[in-house]
């Protein structure tokens, strides 16, 4: 296995696991009427999102690292079209 497919799994599990703790908190919190349980629902679903980019930067560090030119443009246009559409998602919002 390659250092990339390591880095990648680890960053995947890393944000998986995260999240999931962040929710399940977040939830039993909820759950009791504690305070403070929006914020980790917060953080849980925004970690949730932001773990594919972060493995699409791994991606480009590894590509760039292994001067592997084209998947490293490939992957540097996917990193610009999935932040093009939180910005789009961010400016075009409407309420339903």
């Amino acid at each position: 296995m390659s250092w990339l497919e390591r880095t990648i799994g680890t960053v995947l599990r890393a944000g998986v696991i995260a999240s999931s703790l962040a929710l399940a908190v977040g939830l039993l919190l909820q759950l009791m009427n504690a305070p403070g349980a929006q914020p980790l629902l917060h953080a849980g679903i925004l970690t949730l999102l932001a773990t594919p980019v972060a493995r699409v930067v791994v991606s480009i560090v590894g590509y760039i690292r292994g001067r592997d030119w084209t998947f490293s443009t490939l992957t540097a246009i996917v990193l610009l079209e999935l932040l093009a559409s939180a910005v789009a998602a961010l400016v075009f919002k409407k309420h339903l």
